[in-house]
């Protein structure tokens, strides 16, 4: 199944069959752009689908056990049937995650996840270990926050290690107002990503316009949010969440 991630035709809308609980809904083909990194990577970016299960769990299982564990907080190099089901089954609104693909394989994972009852989300990211540090986070970011704003998102949140230094520097660095609070070796992080916390050189660009590259192509994202996750963003999945959820 993996191996057909690189066929055009895979890629048509589809109507997602939710877990229990989770409303249908219809696949955004809007989200679905090719996009140049600022480090000259060309990456098709499009929302997950339920038949991404295969590709997903390979994905997970090519990642580093420091990889995992700076997502997960600790080791867990697989899986469970559960935990695939969960992560390829969204609702495309209150959840959702991108993928960013380079020759037809996963190679990233950028999700957010809505707190019930609010406009506010907890995002997480993943890259591959050999796609590390080559623009994609900035893309899955950039792509993340204009989806989350149409979807009457405005605030994002997200939790790190405090060891982890580099990421905190990539959320101070973002240009956005960020405010952080420390508890038990786990950072808490927050920031609006609505018009008042939105950094002034971001502008939002619409579907469809901006680099070459293919259907639906878009420029990388505002110069104030495309250094976002440069240093590869791994961060605890979201508190509503199944338990264990990670590396996504």
């Amino acid at each position: 199944m993996d191996e057909s991630e690189g066929d055009p035709a895979s890629r048509a809308p589809e109507r997602a069959h939710h877990a229990a609980g989770s409303p249908a809904r219809t696949y955004p083909v809007a989200l679905e752009r090719d996009v140049m990194t600022a480090k000259g990577l060309l990456v098709h970016v499009r929302p997950i689908r339920p038949s991404d299960d295969v590709g997903l769990e390979e994905f997970h299982r090519g990642l580093s056990d420091r990889s995992v564990y700076r997502r997960f907080f600790f080791v867990h190099p697989t899986l469970s049937p559960a935990e695939v089901e969960h992560f390829t089954h969204v609702d495309y609104a209150d959840r959702l995650a991108l993928v960013a693909e380079d020759g037809g394989r996963i190679v990233a994972v950028g999700r957010y996840e809505r707190l019930p009852g609010t406009t506010e989300a907890e995002v997480a990211f993943v890259v591959a270990d050999r796609h590390q540090r080559r623009g994609i986070g900035p893309v899955l970011l950039g792509q993340l926050v204009e989806a989350a704003l149409d979807r009457g998102i405005t605030v994002f949140t997200a939790q790190t290690l405090a060891e982890n230094a580099a990421m905190l520097a990539v959320f101070h660095g973002s240009g956005f107002p960020v405010s952080t609070t420390t508890e038990f070796g786990t950072v808490n992080v927050r920031f609006p990503i609505g018009p008042a916390g939105r950094p002034a050189t971001a502008t939002r660009s619409p579907a469809g316009h901006g680099q070459p590259g293919g259907r639906g192509a878009s420029p990388p994202p505002p110069p104030a949010v495309r250094h976002w996750c440069e240093v590869i963003a791994y961060t605890a999945e979201p508190k509503n969440a199944m338990p264990s959820l990670g590396g996504l």
